[in-house]
């Protein structure tokens, strides 16, 4: 099973050179069966650029979870915790193998769906 985030360019970008190994989420996926993160760049980008596949997901309290991703999180510690706001929790999806598409897909073409809001599941 993959799912469908929306990432914003900048941080996609990190993702895909290797500087970035956390994707912070306020909530994630409940479906274990999920392996596979398919990406696409929000605006202005707004195309499907690649997908990463899924080591793990952390579930800590902010302050753990900043201590053991902030080497790889890819963001600045203001921006983690603004991010989560007033949660006491955080997930980061932490990743394993990246593969960039050579060419980048159109979302509504491509894959038959729309940007979502958090995520969204797609169906092979």
């Amino acid at each position: 099973m993959r799912v469908l985030l929306s990432i914003k360019p900048e941080f996609a970008e990190k993702i895909f050179n290797g500087t970035k190994k956390y994707e912070f989420r306020r909530t994630v996926f409940k479906d274990p069966t999920v392996k596979t993160v398919v990406v696409y760049a929000s605006s202005p980008v707004q195309k499907v650029i690649g997908e990463f596949e899924i080591e793990s997901i952390l579930n800590f309290e902010l302050q753990t979870l900043w201590e053991k991703t902030k080497e790889f999180s890819g963001i600045t510690e203001k921006y983690f915790f603004d991010y989560f706001g007033d949660k006491d929790k955080g997930y980061a999806i932490k990743v394993k193998k990246t593969k960039r598409y050579k060419e980048a897909l159109c979302l509504k073409e491509d894959f038959k769906s729309y940007p979502p809001q958090s995520f969204s599941y797609l169906r092979e």
